[in-house]
């Protein structure tokens, strides 16, 4: 009787094992740290533009997709050509996995054609993926006087700016410096919805780097009233939206000119990216990698994209991390050309 209750117990306590062992093997750890966490989204745009919008967006319906279905908080900081966000992100922000960067990529060329303010590697940033790639535009308001590239080769055009490596700056300088336009930078304004208030009440005439789907979700009017001349659009093939507006690199008049341009509108090519901290544990960037990618084919993410016009086309983690490595591999010859783009004869102070 002993000897049965002895075996009795071996059999149960041995069953018992295995099934500690299972619900052990099944435990996810990357749900379990997710669990109960917010992630932080930092931007590198002002809060209310169509950057934010979008971001926002896929932060609610990325939660769905992620273990543990942290929430996510979206945190604007802008400031010095995105550049504020992109040194937080890489220094400063926590390294687990509970920090996201959306910052536009103009931080990248920055590292490598100017360097004022940086604070980061961007090679070491590991990407996620980008919602959506868009083209880039560059606009005036309707009673300014210039209404094409050749009218701001004659006429005074004032373009409100942020930070000095903005897209804000940097397009209106490099069309002057290599086509001869005449635009006049105003900068120190914190965001670019300061630029539009600006626009609207006449203190500048227009803006340059804003997506066309962010124009469209956040300010659908303009186009529909017709209170805005798009003069230009950055990016590599003319959106189908916009047929008639020329590209920046079909602006050029010689092959410098030409291979310039191309330099400042590849990065367009990355669109909406989004990217971690280095130093993330390798399986929790696995998993956000996997819930970007699940919620990009989220029918209700892209049935709530459509409602306010924000494109959905994304872009994998490899092909940024490709576009990436492609800018900040450009060979010094083209990187002292772009550099006297920028700056003229002036170096950077």
């Amino acid at each position: 009787m002993l000897r049965n209750r002895q075996s009795r117990a071996l059999r149960i306590a041995t069953i018992m094992a295995a099934l500690t062992c299972s619900v052990a093997a099944q435990a996810d750890p990357v749900e379990d740290f997710y669990r109960g966490k917010t992630i932080q989204i930092i931007i590198s745009t002002g809060s209310g533009t169509g950057h934010d919008m979008g971001v926002r967006l896929v932060g609610k319906h990325m939660e769905k997709h992620i273990p543990g279905r942290p929430t996510t908080i979206v945190r604007s900081m802008p400031g010095g050509g995105h550049v504020l966000a992109a040194n937080y992100v890489y220094a400063n922000a926590p390294k687990d996995g509970t920090t996201i960067g959306s910052i536009l990529p103009a931080f990248i060329l920055h590292q490598v054609i100017d360097g004022r303010g940086v604070q980061y590697k961007a090679e070491d940033f590991p990407w996620i993926g980008s919602s959506d790639v868009d083209n880039m535009n560059f606009y005036l308001w309707h009673t300014a006087a210039i209404k094409t590239i050749e009218d701001a080769k004659a006429k005074v055009g004032v373009m409100g700016a942020t930070g000095a490596g903005s897209y804000t700056a940097l397009f209106p300088t490099l069309l002057n410096n290599l086509l001869g336009t005449k635009f006049r930078i105003v900068p120190g304004y914190r965001t670019t919805g300061e630029i539009h208030i600006a626009m609207e009440r006449g203190e500048v005439q227009g803006r340059a780097g804003n997506f066309n789907s962010s124009l469209k979700s956040a300010n659908p009017d303009w186009l529909r009233d017709k209170k805005i001349d798009i003069i230009l659009q950055i990016g590599a093939t003319r959106d189908p939206e916009f047929p008639d507006v020329p590209l920046m690199t079909e602006l050029a008049q010689t092959p410098e000119q030409k291979r310039v341009l191309e330099l400042f509108s590849g990065e367009i090519a990355m669109g909406r990216a989004f990217l971690a901290t280095p130093g993330i544990p390798a399986d929790r960037l696995t998993a956000l990698r996997k819930a970007f990618e699940e919620t990009m084919r989220d029918p209700a993410y892209i049935a709530e994209a459509k409602s306010i016009d924000l494109l959905v086309r994304p872009l994998g983690h490899e092909k940024l991390a490709e576009i990436a490595r492609t800018i900040l591999t450009t060979p010094p010859d083209l990187v002292e050309i772009g550099r006297k783009a920028k700056f003229g004869d002036k170096p950077p102070q």
